[in-house]
């Protein structure tokens, strides 16, 4: 499932993503680097992709070759509290005193 970074909506899986593609339920620019599988905000530039040339706004379209959707959903925000928690309690299952 492909989803806006802004709004969370779901996008069209089958449709293309161009320069000037936007979100049809809150105009956000779909081609930008909030919304790509490379994009990291820990990264140098705030993404993985070592040949991308840096990007000054990453919520704005650009031009980038190296642009693929991110397709996990929530990417965006993260993981959910959900997710969290059995993150956590893996962890402490992993590291407990015995």
């Amino acid at each position: 499932m492909r989803a806006c970074h802004a709004c969370g909506a779901e996008q069209d899986p089958y449709s293309a993503i161009g320069h000037t593609s936007s979100c049809p339920q809150c105009r956000a620019d779909l081609k930008c680097c909030l919304n790509c599988v490379s994009h990291d905000r820990g990264s140098r530039n705030q993404c993985r992709e070592p040949q991308a040339e840096p990007v000054s706004d990453v919520a704005k379209a650009n031009f980038c070759d190296f642009f693929q959707f991110r397709s996990a959903p929530g990417a965006r925000a993260g993981r959910t509290g959900r997710d969290a928690d059995s993150a956590r309690a893996a962890f402490d299952a992993l590291f407990r005193k015995r």
